[in-house]
């Protein structure tokens, strides 16, 4: 298929393009519009990116397993769509003053052929460099007992083999293998290197508790998502969210390793408290100052993923994004510096 396109080089078409691209279906959902008529939303993924898609009426369907190609009705083909690979032909139009990618064919690839995993995207740092950064800064702890206790969650308890490869999101940031790892260990150091700073300028922050507290901050992804292998949101993500996982996961071992109980309620308020506001699905917000640091970190290394992803789409002639709902804003690509 050799007018296919990646995800980056369709996002950098002007209106009114067509594309061709392939990839692995992150997300599918049949809606219904204002009379009452179906309508579904994609999203696609490759290698270099996500794009969501709407699929009208008019859309062809069809099935191109086994070297067949076929015309299909999406909702009685007997096909999962999602976790599966699909090659779409498409339309960028413009609505409300918003660029939308229209799809105008979806076809069901062979999947052997073209298996999930070969537009699966990865984490742009090598595994083995955040594997090894992720043990440092563990041993970087120096109270022996949270230093143990953080050694078992991942490595006693057996999360290890899951985390290092899991995604940290579904779309926003870091949402690809090894996505999780990437983002707990950018975290971690500069929440770290943030609590030094303020050590040094006097106030009392335990830098144990904020390497530690960063490292576990996530944990609970490892339920709320899956990857198939694109990343997807599971029932109990849904239903109960990341924050309340994960901390319903710190608690249970914090019990196992009979943690200290001083220690794990500080522990447990950076886990509840991450996202530093309620609206943001924080049940608590920041009390300490190791919650306020890690809670710190997580936001700038949130915005900083999403705003690279953004800019990487962007046409290299235009230098501002459209408005983005997800953070209240427009983004900038910036100044070079000569």
């Amino acid at each position: 298929m050799k007018n296919s396109l990646s995800i980056r080089e369709v996002k950098q078409l002007p209106k009114n393009s067509g594309f061709t691209v392939m990839g692995v279906v992150s997300k599918f959902t049949r809606r219904k519009d204002r009379n009452d008529n179906p309508f579904w939303e994609m999203t696609v993924s490759d290698s270099s990116g996500d794009i969501d898609g709407k699929i009208w009426q008019a859309t062809s369907w069809r099935n191109t397993q086994g070297g067949d190609n076929f015309p299909i009705d999406p909702d009685n083909c007997g096909l999962r769509f999602e976790g599966s690979s699909v090659k779409i032909d498409g339309i960028i139009a413009e609505f409300r003053e918003q660029i939308q990618y229209n799809f105008n064919e979806v076809c069901y690839l062979d999947q052997t052929d073209y298996p999930p995993r070969m537009f699966a995207r990865h984490s742009p740092v090598k595994s083995e460099i955040l594997e090894e950064m992720f043990i440092n800064l563990i041993a970087e702890i120096s109270h022996s007992k949270l230093r143990d206790f953080v050694d078992a969650v991942f490595f006693k308890h057996g999360l290890w083999e899951k985390f290092r490869v899991w995604p940290a999101a579904v779309t926003l940031h870091h949402a690809y293998t090894g996505g999780l790892l990437e983002h707990s260990v950018s975290v971690a150091i500069g929440a770290r290197d943030m609590a030094r700073h303020y050590a040094d300028f006097k106030i009392p922050v335990n830098i144990d508790l904020v390497i530690a507290g960063a490292l576990l901050h996530d944990i609970g992804k490892l339920e709320a998502y899956s990857a198939n292998p694109a990343p997807q949101v599971t029932i109990p993500g849904s239903a109960i969210e990341h924050i309340t996982l994960g901390y319903a996961t710190f608690k249970k071992f914090a019990e196992a390793e009979n943690l200290d109980k001083d220690i794990a309620t500080a522990l447990g308020h950076i886990l509840v408290s991450h996202h530093g506001m309620r609206e943001y699905g924080s049940p608590v917000t920041p009390i300490t100052p190791e919650a306020f640091i890690v809670s710190a970190a997580d936001d700038v290394d949130f915005k900083l993923s999403y705003w690279k992803s953004q800019i990487d789409a962007l046409n290299s002639d235009t230098d501002v994004t459209d408005y983005l709902p997800a953070i209240d804003r427009r983004l900038w690509r910036g100044i070079k510096m000569s």
